[in-house]
């Protein structure tokens, strides 16, 4: 050991003391004097705070002021849990609600069922939520973990049809004994909420004095409790609704058959009109599109930091195009409805993006291979079969063909969707399936795929598999627009594709 001990600055390493805090520059804060501690996880929902944004309105040239309504900070991760606990207190306040006998049966696009299942976990309910499949697998997986029991419906049911995640819930209402639709599209709590609660915090933060507040449009109950309240307390503020393209919310008269479409945006348009829904207190309304609404969602999240969710992309967009009208020195308020959460494995997924071709794909110029298009030759042929076939019939043909799935066509000959080995097990072995089912509960809609039409590469193909295990590969007709099922590629046939290009050419 050395004689002497090293010095910094006059003081040597042995006898270096800590920071002398006390006589350091001091930041206090004054605390607030709300109740120290909570008597459980439902009290803690409300009291979001109000963000002022200044990257992203700076950049696009707004001279307004424009602050964030942070909603996704709400304990279950969306605005929706204000609902959920306020129908739940009301329903137990009229006896509609039982504790130790009710079941909560509730159709959602997946926040106000978690709203429900954290409310039925601390609460002791049986909880049942009906959810269509393009739902994320988060929203689900968080569900689950809430010991709410889930049940998916298709996608492009129709409100109205008796397969729909709303006709489903009405229907299990009547075969499940106590069972309680809360019916968050008809329950004037829903916008109840927003207009005791949600407004009221709006308008403290602002006092009162606010020019514009935008809020996208879901169950719409947001938006109607907000408007009422906003109408009376500050009418010179115009209340602007955000409304995806395919939803009819923002139609003022009829559906336009044009308009109605499939759409990825998750929590905000419908095909119906809710009775929360009350267009008199809205002033304008903004279409939105994905593309958009998921790059200001990024957006928000790395230049703002706000960990927010795909709808409050849409909800921020459309307020930059109404915030454009205003002036320096007035107030736009943006509510921001749920949290990064629930899209992990989504939008926020580079992969994800360039699958839909929401983002360009990432360029890879040190592989030979990776700009290479797909052609029929790389492609590993599946059989077909038709979506009147039994899951019995399916299985049978599964296993003649030695593949790991099946296209399931349907009387056009036209792609709508696959049969595979795995989705058949999971349904069998964990969700109680049976093979008497019709077919279509064992068809898998939601799956990668690309079409030779468009000229697709193996780069495109690779990223696609960083997250799912194959893809299909489609062709469209020209002339009559129908997919016709060519093959899957898998890792192992990509891989043997690529290795065997370098092995020809000496790599």
């Amino acid at each position: 050991m050395s004689n002497h001990m090293e010095m910094e600055n006059g003081t040597s390493v042995g006898e270096r003391q800590f920071f002398n805090l006390k006589d350091m520059p001091h930041l206090i804060k004054v605390l607030d004097r709300n109740q120290k501690i909570q008597p459980d996880i439902l009290h803690v929902i409300a009291n979001t705070p109000l963000v002022k944004l200044s990257n992203i309105p700076q950049r696009e040239g707004i001279e307004c002021e424009m602050y964030a309504k942070c909603e996704f900070l709400n304990p279950g991760g969306s605005v929706k849990d204000r609902i959920a606990y306020r129908m739940v207190l009301d329903a137990e306040k009229k006896g509609v609600l039982i504790p130790g006998k009710s079941v909560i049966i509730e159709p959602t696009s997946g926040n106000t069922g978690i709203g429900l299942a954290l409310a039925a976990a601390v609460k002791g309910y049986r909880c049942i939520i009906v959810l269509p499949e393009k739902m994320s697998d988060e929203k689900v997986n968080t569900l689950k973990a809430l010991g709410a029991e889930i049940i998916r419906t298709p996608t492009e049911a129709p409100s109205e049809s008796p397969e729909s995640n709303i006709g489903v819930a009405w229907r299990l209402s009547k075969e499940i004994p106590n069972a309680v639709v809360l019916d968050q599209y008809n329950n004037p709590c829903n916008p109840l909420a927003h207009y005791d609660g949600t407004t009221e915090e709006i308008l403290w933060s602002l006092d009162d004095d606010i020019d514009m507040v935008v809020i996208g449009a879901g169950t719409c109950g947001t938006i109607s409790g907000v408007g009422h309240k906003i109408k009376e307390r500050c009418p010179k503020c115009v209340v602007v609704g955000v409304d995806p393209y395919g939803s009819i919310l923002a139609v003022p008269d009829k559906i336009n058959e044009s308009d109605v479409q499939l759409y990825e945006v998750e929590g905000i348009g419908y095909d119906f009109l809710p009775n929360t829904l009350d267009r008199s207190v809205v002033d304008r309304w903004i279409k939105t599109e994905d593309k958009t609404s998921l790059e200001m969602a990024r957006r928000l999240i790395k230049e703002e930091g706000l960990l927010c969710g795909a709808s409050s992309g849409s909800a921020m967009w459309g307020a930059l195009q109404a915030a454009k009208s205003l002036k320096k020195g007035q107030k736009c308020v943006v509510l921001l409805p749920d949290s990064i959460r629930n899209y992990m494995t989504k939008f926020i997924s580079d992969q994800w993006l360039e699958a839909r071709n929401f983002k360009p794909l990432v360029n890879n110029d040190k592989l030979s291979w990776w700009n290479t298009q797909v052609t029929e030759s790389m492609v590993q042929p599946v059989k077909s079969i038709s979506n009147e076939s039994t899951v019995t019939e399916a299985l049978e043909s599964l296993r003649q063909s030695g593949f790991a799935l099946l296209a399931i066509v349907d009387d056009k000959s036209s792609v709508i969707g696959v049969f595979s080995a795995d989705n058949a097990r999971l349904r069998l072995a964990n969700l109680s399936g049976s093979v008497d089912e019709p077919l279509a509960k064992f068809t898998v809609k939601k799956y990668y795929k690309v079409d030779l039409s468009h000229q697709p590469t193996l780069g495109l193909v690779s990223r696609m598999l960083d997250i799912a295990p194959y893809v299909v590969v489609v062709k469209t007709d020209d002339v009559t627009y129908v997919q016709h099922p060519v093959g899957v590629i898998t890792s192992a046939d990509l891989l043997n594709h690529i290795t065997n290009v370098k092995h020809m050419n000496g790599n």
